[in-house]
């Protein structure tokens, strides 16, 4: 698509992200002996888990057409996409829902040492997080346009930028809602602020989880081009000396790829040598002005009632 973000560059960043924070909360269970920031350890690892799917992903995508699969694979980035929203879900949300309710029936908290470790550790995150958050941000904005970041949410069809962006900014207000919870247990002396900050955080998860799901969900079925370009496409047929009318435009979104269908009420009736060449000119022509499409079906109807 023209102008789509580079979601290589923010799963990597991502990636990098959510490894330094691995990092940063392994050094601070192994030296305060925390069970609770091993536990978020091996989490920020199965975050990192989560961009090494997309990565996989994307590069199952990029396999060539067959005979099997016509159509290449470019679909296939919407199944490990999918994969992670459901990772995201249960890793992610049930997980710190689980820890939550556990912190809540206890009634303990880690010793005074372990929190002030927790909070460098989070501010770090935070740090982390929001230049992942940045970088994946300045991807989408050369999609987006002049949509709104939700309705780009809603009508993009780059399905492993979406859940980046899902998954960034759970984590980046997660965080926050992680310091402002740890920073309260340690003023008040109240481990519940702790727990009700992890049972937050898992909610948050989960909607963000539900969310993205529901968004690949629709690109896993069969989703048009971006509804954008699709318009786009049509002001271009419109545009066309050749064509009178565009009767149909069926468009479907394969990846990073695009099949385009048209059915359409031509000029020239009689002539069909330069009927077929006028029909391989627009074709030419349209994946030329749109390089993401790949495949395209013309239909030529010369019945001005049709």
């Amino acid at each position: 698509m023209s102008g789509s973000g580079d979601s290589t560059r923010a799963i990597l960043y991502a990636l990098s992200a959510n490894f330094a924070i691995a990092v940063a909360k392994g050094a601070a269970a192994f030296f305060t002996g925390s069970s609770a920031m091993l536990a978020e350890t091996i989490h920020s690892l199965a975050d990192c888990g989560n961009q090494l799917l997309l990565l996989l992903g994307m590069k199952q995508a990029r396999q060539p057409a067959s005979p099997e699969y016509p159509l290449g694979h470019g679909r296939e980035v919407y199944f490990w996409s999918f994969l992670v929203a459901v990772m995201l879900f249960t890793v992610g949300g049930m997980f710190s829902l689980y820890e939550g309710v556990h912190k809540l029936r206890a009634g303990e908290t880690e010793p005074g040492s372990s929190l002030w470790w927790a909070v460098a550790v989070l501010v770090f995150a935070l740090i982390a997080e929001g230049i992942s958050l940045r970088t994946c941000l300045q991807e989408v904005d050369k999609s987006r346009g002049h949509r709104s970041l939700w309705r780009w949410f809603r009508e993009s069809r780059q399905a492993e930028l979406v859940v980046i962006f899902g998954e960034d900014l759970a984590a980046l207000v997660g965080l926050a809602f992680a310091l402002l919870a740890v920073l309260a247990t340690i003023i008040t002396g109240n481990p519940v602020w702790d727990a009700i900050g992890t049972l937050g955080i898992g909610a948050l998860l989960i909607v963000v989880a539900v969310l993205v799901a529901i968004e690949i969900k629709a690109m896993l079925i069969g989703q048009s081009v971006d509804p954008d370009r699709q318009r786009q496409i049509r002001q271009f047929l419109d545009g066309r000396p050749e064509i009178i009318r565009v009767i149909s435009l069926i468009t479907m979104q394969l990846g990073n790829e695009a099949m385009v269908s048209v059915q359409a009420h031509m000029r020239e009736e009689k002539d069909v040598p330069l009927l077929v060449d006028q029909i391989n000119a627009i074709e030419l022509a349209m994946k030329q002005a749109f390089p993401e499409v790949r495949w395209s079906f013309f239909e030529p109807d010369v019945r001005a009632g049709v």
